[in-house]
């Protein structure tokens, strides 16, 4: 028996299951995939945490997204139909389709054809440190990674600057907030 085969066959029956199965049902597995995600993100960053400190995990945290961000922003757009260039407008679409969109509340705002900003208003992880009484996890370097990453694979004129980001200072109406200036 080819084991190549046997692990298409399994893709082929989980492809056959989905495409039977409602639309309700389809959302209910997405946004539990969403989750699944998050939650081995997040066990991730808490074994090298407590390998190697929080530096270090933030370090290594980094350097995953600064790849991830890039195969999710491609992927997306490539699902949209979406060519690199495609300016703020382009953005705005491609991040209402990150895996955490499903589970943060979050908003874009297109200000000119050349300035736009982006708010987390819920952040999942956040808003459970704070019902567990814990601070703010620091996620600011890892978002100008991730956040600047992302812009620059939709439309390599993009600049990110950060507008507020634990550990920084921020507004109760959200946590984190993104500032996108599209240069020449």
């Amino acid at each position: 028996m080819n084991p190549d085969t046997d692990v298409k066959k399994r893709g082929d029956d989980c492809l056959k299951i989905l495409s039977e199965l409602p639309k309700e049902e389809l959302i209910k597995i997405i946004i539990d995939d969403a989750k699944n995600w998050l939650a081995h993100d997040g066990l991730w960053f808490q074994a090298v945490d407590s390998l190697h400190g929080m530096e270090q995990a933030i370090k290594a945290d980094a350097l995953a997204w600064e790849k991830f961000t890039v195969i999710e922003a491609k992927r997306i757009m490539e699902r949209l139909g979406i060519a690199p260039g495609g300016g703020l407008k382009a953005l705005g679409e491609c991040l209402k389709h990150r895996l955490y969109a499903r589970l943060n509340s979050q908003r874009f705002e297109l200000l000119t054809e050349k300035k736009a900003v982006f708010y987390m208003l819920d952040c999942r992880v956040q808003s459970a440190r704070k019902r567990k009484g814990l601070p703010d996890f620091p996620c600011k370097s890892v978002g100008i990674v991730e956040y600047a990453g992302f812009a620059r694979t939709v439309d390599s004129r993009i600049e990110t600057h950060c507008l507020a980001c634990p550990p920084d200072n921020h507004p109760a109406e959200y946590w984190c907030g993104w500032e996108f200036v599209l240069g020449k």
